[in-house]
């Protein structure tokens, strides 16, 4: 009696892979902490910028802010509301950049400018750790943004500008609060405090236009 070959069995398909979870980042509005923050004076946002905590820069990476500036004269110069980003360059440096905004009321949406699919993309920064042993070295806890570096054209404005940026809250990396500066000679001049808040993925290749 021949002995019956068994039928070969199929393999099991592999489980399809599991889609990344999606970031519910909720509406394009301010949100309650932030505007709390923004109504804040200098000396109450000081004590809630020394006890806030360093960023991770992996979070930071490919993604794109909304931004108060604090004070109110800033609607004066048509600057309270701003969008900024950060992106890796082909060598793994993690620079940032700036999109102007429509300057409409606080509650409303953040639209980048001329076209929020296409923006204008200005005011670069390179983002690092604090050295200590450096120039702009005021908050060990932050990073530095240092638009000295940021590869701007000659005599652009914006290359004065050092801000430092910290996480408001340990269990938060949606929000975080800066402290801008600006660079003349070997002086540094506080000029205010800002609040950013994560909005949208940003671009993966960096470019200066």
């Amino acid at each position: 009696m021949n002995p019956v070959t068994p039928l070969p069995v199929a393999p099991k398909p592999a489980p399809a892979p599991t889609a990344a979870p999606v970031r519910d980042l909720g509406p394009n509005r301010i949100g309650e902490r932030a505007a709390a923050l923004e109504r804040m004076s200098n000396a109450e946002l000081e004590i809630v910028f020394m006890r806030a905590v360093t960023p991770d820069p992996a979070k930071l990476v490919g993604w794109e802010f909304r931004g108060t500036n604090v004070p109110p004269w800033m609607r004066l110069i048509r600057n309270k509301k701003f969008v900024k980003g950060m992106v890796r360059d082909e060598r793994g440096d993690l620079y940032g950049y700036n999109c102007p905004c429509v300057q409409n009321a606080l509650d409303e949406p953040w639209i980048t400018k001329p076209d929020d699919r296409a923006p204008t993309r200005f005011g670069f920064y390179r983002v690092d750790a604090v050295d200590p042993t450096a120039r702009d070295n005021t908050y060990l806890h932050a990073l530095l943004l240092d638009y000295g570096k940021g590869g701007n054209k000659a005599l652009d404005p914006t290359a004065g500008l050092r801000d430092y940026l910290v996480q408001v809250d340990a269990q938060n990396d949606d929000l975080y609060l800066g402290k801008a500066y600006y660079a003349v000679g070997p002086a540094r001049v506080f000029t205010n405090f800002f609040v950013l808040e994560r909005l949208r993925p940003g671009i993966t290749e960096l470019v200066r236009r």
